[in-house]
């Protein structure tokens, strides 16, 4: 059925308040002394282990067998960006059939989703698609304009207030943009309920936080309240400032994530072209820092510490988990026109790296 036309500038106005649009002569990270030290190293040297190799040999069976009758197929070599000398697979074959762990995952959004939730159809087909295969999946409520603090109990709250027939279920929680941060609150905070966590997956994590935050302010993200359609309320009026760099490095510092969970980084990190129009100006703006970006995101900050790379995926940060252009053509194909990425076939390919990696050990 066809949007009404009427829709159109409120899709338009949360659009350009998303996208963090802006032009400034400063520098996007100013001087400051107040971040902790860090340095840039490699992965090898920073904990973190590499299974590109094999999560590609995953998704590349996933989208040959599975993939070409679901929205948006492209072929694993452009699906996947190759940065450095990625590892080799391991050659095993890959199980295509029944998830064979009874495990439930629960997605936890980002900035902004509950405003706009039914506009954005973010239920999409992913839970369809994989629910076939045995994964299930609940949506973890929380709130789009609050900080982390706050949605950290309200991921304790969904834990706790899970069906009975999810009772020993190990749970897998999946983190997008914000929602990473989110989550690794909720671990630190609420160790009783994390206990049941078997496992963290970010995507497009905004682990170490945005540069674009610096130059945005709590008035802009509560516009998203007011404009016409919205269901999101200011929340703690927290979500800007919990984005800052700064912020973000300091709490990693501070908090040392809880070892009885396996954690895994899928990182954005898409070829300039396949950046769509309406992103374009915040991939420049990031650019001022690193070229290396998403449009929302700069891929290092993307990184859980101590975690499993999986992927750099070839798609800007709305690609990844945002499904403008299935449901809205006219701006598909306009301003979010690089919106297509086969997001049912890459999560399945996520879910079953993860059952197969947290069963080797």
């Amino acid at each position: 059925m066809r949007k009404p036309l009427f829709h159109l500038k409120p899709a338009l106005t949360f659009l350009l308040i998303l996208s963090l649009h802006g032009c400034s002569g400063k520098p996007l990270i100013p001087y400051s002394d107040q971040s902790p030290p860090m340095i840039m190293l490699p992965l090898s040297f920073a904990g973190v282990d590499d299974g590109r190799g094999r999560f590609r040999e995953i998704l590349c069976a996933v989208l040959e067998t599975h993939g070409r009758d679901l929205p948006d197929y492209r072929s694993c070599e452009e699906a996947l960006t190759r940065v450095g000398d990625e590892p080799p697979g391991s050659g095993q074959p890959v199980h295509l059939g029944d998830a064979s762990s009874d495990f439930l995952v629960g997605i936890v959004p980002g900035l902004g989703w509950d405003c706009f939730s039914n506009w954005l159809d973010l239920a999409s087909s992913v839970p369809a698609h994989v629910s076939k295969y045995g994964y299930a999946f609940s949506l973890v409520k929380v709130d789009g304009l609050s900080g982390t603090l706050v949605n950290a109990g309200h991921i304790r709250t969904a834990i706790d207030g899970l069906d009975p027939e999810h009772d020993g279920k190990p749970i897998i929680l999946l983190g997008y943009s914000k929602g990473t941060p989110d989550i690794l609150e909720f671990l630190v905070n609420h160790p009783q309920a994390a206990a049941r966590i078997k496992a963290v997956v970010s995507i497009s994590g905004a682990v170490g936080g945005s540069p674009l935050a610096i130059g945005a302010s709590q008035d802009q993200a509560d516009l998203l309240v007011h404009v016409p359609g919205s269901e999101c309320g200011k929340g703690d009026h927290g979500v800007v400032n919990s984005m800052l760099p700064d912020v973000r490095k300091q709490w990693l510092a501070d908090n040392p994530l809880p070892d009885h969970i396996r954690y895994y980084s899928v990182v954005s990190y898409p070829q300039p072209e396949r950046i769509s129009s309406m992103l374009k100006s915040s991939y420049k703006k990031l650019g001022k820092v690193d070229g290396r970006n998403d449009s929302q995101v700069i891929f290092y900050d993307q990184i859980i510490p101590g975690s499993t790379l999986v992927a750099f995926t070839n798609a800007d940060h709305w690609a990844m988990a945002v499904p403008i252009a299935r449901s809205h053509s006219f701006i598909g194909s306009t301003m979010v026109n690089r919106n297509d990425y086969p997001r049912e076939a890459f999560v399945e390919a996520l879910l079953r790296y993860v059952e197969e990696d947290l069963a080797s050990r």
